[in-house]
């Protein structure tokens, strides 16, 4: 039995009350700074986070901090030292002799306060909404357990996600050295040539995005790819089978993307196949190398020709080096980005099992009357 176990065994035997949460916080009130950004040694929080700096103070009290409106409302941090905080943020002072501040951090981190907010266009949350919220109040001994565990959980959890963000950039500089080491030396044997010569590039077709689906349904079943990589599903495909795609507009135009299968290809994406024997996987890299964003149009709305991309020129080397060249490449490349082998997925994996377990010391079985 664990120290956790032991408390609530001796002091809530039988579960734990629900209370208001203004019923167990000296205030909760807005803020009043109206700076949003400037010079000075105090921090100003606002809605995300530090926004600014100030001359002056106005609160010395470690507090919780909530997002009150906007996109981030309900997004939930602490703030601690001399600072001062804008008026489209909640200021939280729990009772401590009741409530443990970190406690109450956790607490109300894990209770997603967005679904709560109010408004269309402009989300928000007030100070009497907050109020009324019914939260589980466990004694103060077991607050102090569950946040020692969470405070030891969410370190481990930090960095060992820093540890494997580090592996990640070291195995994605790992690529891109490969890449340009064996696309360079593939250069010394290989027939240079425009792309537009070994590939057949056309954009997409235009369609409506009321046709677009978020979500992936019998009904809307071919995944739609515009400028910027993946827009939705559709119920209709324009393309069936083994292509690459390129942006050719927007703020991401030039990413490169391999596509298989049944897709539908917007008016903002270049569809890439080969006129002749081409290994798709080398040109997938070779275009990634490129970079071709580079070439995009230096206007509000970046893009690329397809006229202009099929003058650029390549080295191409004979098909079996290029198969060579894929098979290394792919494995790396498939290290770095495979969501579901990778190390990305790691990192992924470690958030929700942090989350798990944050979840479960959380809830607390209920009771009508006061614990013991």
């Amino acid at each position: 039995m664990t120290k956790l176990d032991r408390l609530v065994a001796e002091l809530c035997p039988d579960g734990v009350k629900r209370i208001l949460l203004g019923d167990i916080c000296d205030n909760i009130n807005s803020g009043k700074n109206k700076i949003r950004s400037g010079s000075g040694r105090y921090s100003v929080y606002g809605s995300t986070d530090i926004i600014g700096y100030s001359d002056t103070f106005t609160y010395e009290q470690d507090a919780i901090l909530i997002a009150r409106v906007g996109a981030n409302c309900g997004y939930v941090y602490l703030a601690a030292g001399r600072y001062d905080v804008s008026d489209n943020t909640l200021i939280i002072n729990p009772n401590n002799e009741l409530y443990n501040l970190k406690f109450a951090y956790y607490q109300l981190t894990n209770m997603n306060l967005n679904q709560y907010a109010k408004g269309g266009g402009q989300p928000l949350i007030t100070a009497g909404q907050l109020k009324a919220l019914q939260v589980p109040l466990p004694p103060l001994p077991i607050q102090s357990e569950i946040v020692r565990i969470l405070d030891n959980f969410t370190e481990l959890t930090a960095e060992l996600k820093k540890e494997l963000s580090a592996e990640l950039t070291a195995r994605k500089k790992q690529y891109e050295y490969y890449r340009n080491v064996l696309l360079t030396d593939s250069e010394q044997r290989a027939r240079k040539m425009p792309l537009g010569r070994i590939a057949d590039m056309k954009a997409g077709k235009f369609i409506q995005a009321i046709d677009i689906s978020d979500k992936q349904d019998d009904g809307y079943c071919y995944p739609c790819y515009g400028g910027n990589g993946l827009r939705g599903y559709v119920k209709d495909y324009n393309q069936d089978g083994h292509y690459l795609l390129i942006g050719r507009q927007g703020a991401l135009c030039g990413n490169v993307k391999r596509v298989k299968e049944k897709f539908y290809a917007t008016e903002h994406a270049v569809v890439v196949d080969t006129e002749v024997i081409v290994n798709m996987d080398w040109l997938f890299h070779v275009l990634v190398h490129m970079n071709l964003n580079q070439y995009a149009s230096k206007s509000a709305q970046p893009g690329l020709a397809v006229g202009n991309i099929e003058k650029l020129v390549i080295s191409v080397p004979v098909l079996e080096e290029q198969e060579r060249i894929a098979f290394i490449l792919d494995r790396f490349d498939a290290l770095t980005t495979d969501i579901s082998n990778g190390l990305p997925a790691e990192i992924a994996a470690r958030q929700k099992q942090y989350e798990y377990y944050r979840d479960k010391l959380l809830i607390f079985k209920e009771i009508r009357q006061a614990c013991a």
